[in-house]
């Protein structure tokens, strides 16, 4: 069965401008064009459009989809099965906030009374999916899943005072970064002050603590550039590769 562009368009919801447009792009080709220049497309079009469309939604660019789709070896399995994690991931974050949000307004109504650790815990529910979505793949592969899980459930077992003193912790860590960066040198008292703010910051969501582990941790610090940004975003250019200097000399 062959569909003319109207019909495409009306099945898929995308526009005939749009198709045309992935026609000119050759992203997605007609079955067949008629002596006066219609456009059909055949179902197998039709599933193609589709995966199209989801690899849109993933976030890639129409130049990443047409490499992708003349790529025989891509795994579309693969691709959507991570992506399905992701959503979900998203999923419960975003039903995390939405339940702290309602027990706060029902909190100024006078209807219910949030504890303190009821307050707090959204914020490190959202802290952990955000950490997932960013770097899951990458620590359960370094780590193992049953780590990963164990440093969960003990970050979110911190109590209010813990969980602020953990925040405190890594300002103060970032703060004394900046501050090294003017005078690098590895042996000054800063220097270990970082160390040991760093190796206290990594105790509050850490079961036990090791040496080698802290120092694999830095240097992800210098080898993934999400990693690299963060402290260099935070505490200056260079930060991320001083911390792990400093780590690799102390731990």
């Amino acid at each position: 069965m062959l569909y003319s562009i109207q019909k495409m368009s009306q099945i898929s919801g995308v526009s005939g401008r749009t198709l045309r447009y992935y026609d000119e792009l050759g992203l997605l080709k007609p079955k067949e064009i008629s002596n006066v220049g219609y456009r059909k497309y055949s179902d197998a079009e039709v599933d193609k459009l589709q995966q199209i469309l989801l690899y849109k939604q993933m976030g890639l660019k129409l130049e990443e989809i047409k490499t992708i789709l003349k790529n025989p070896d891509f795994d579309l399995k693969q691709a959507l099965e991570k992506q399905k994690k992701q959503l979900l991931l998203e999923r419960n974050r975003l039903q995390q906030i939405i339940e702290t949000v309602e027990k706060t307004l029902e909190g100024m109504k006078g209807k219910y009374q949030m504890t303190n650790e009821e307050k707090f815990k959204g914020l490190k529910e959202e802290s952990i999916q955000k950490n997932e979505e960013k770097y899951g793949q990458e620590i359960r592969q370094k780590y193992g899943e049953e780590v990963v899980q164990v440093s969960n459930k003990k970050y979110l077992n911190l109590s209010e005072d813990e969980f602020s003193d953990m925040q405190v912790t890594e300002s103060e860590l970032l703060d004394k970064l900046t501050t090294y960066l003017s005078q690098p040198d590895i042996n000054q008292t800063l220097a270990k002050e970082i160390f040991k703010l760093h190796k206290k910051w990594l105790q509050f969501s850490w079961a036990t603590y090791q040496s080698d582990a802290h120092k694999g941790v830095a240097m992800m610090y210098v080898m993934d550039e999400r990693f690299t940004a963060y402290y260099d975003n935070r505490a200056g250019v260079g930060s991320a590769e001083a911390l792990n200097q400093i780590i690799q000399y102390y731990a």
